[in-house]
């Protein structure tokens, strides 16, 4: 383990419409966690949207979803590979009934 974070997000900003349903019944939301070495506030880290490959190129704005900050590191952050063998195929983006979700 190279790093410890504690991260807030605000879940009533998240777009319904990018909710996904696996295979497995579960309801799944893809965000990204951008850790920089310089601290703003007391935090280094920003939650967004995760964004297509189309988005980025047309340079949409990212949408926000909250901070935080890297308590505790070894200073050993390294770069997780994929293992084919274990990798499960990505469900597709499906309406989700969020009747049952808190917000």
């Amino acid at each position: 383990m190279a790093s410890l974070l504690s991260v807030s997000i605000d879940v009533s900003s998240l777009p319904k419409e990018k909710f996904i349903k696996g295979k497995n019944g579960k309801v799944y939301y893809d965000f990204t966690l951008s850790i920089n070495d310089e601290s703003k506030y007391g935090n280094n880290i920003y939650a967004y949207d995760a964004q297509t490959k189309e988005e980025r190129e047309a340079k949409k704005p990212k949408h926000t979803l909250g901070n935080g900050k890297v308590f505790w590191t070894d200073g050993n952050i390294v770069r997780a590979e994929k293992d084919d063998a274990v990798a499960q195929p990505k469900a597709a983006a499906v309406a989700v009934d969020d009747s049952g979700l808190p917000f």
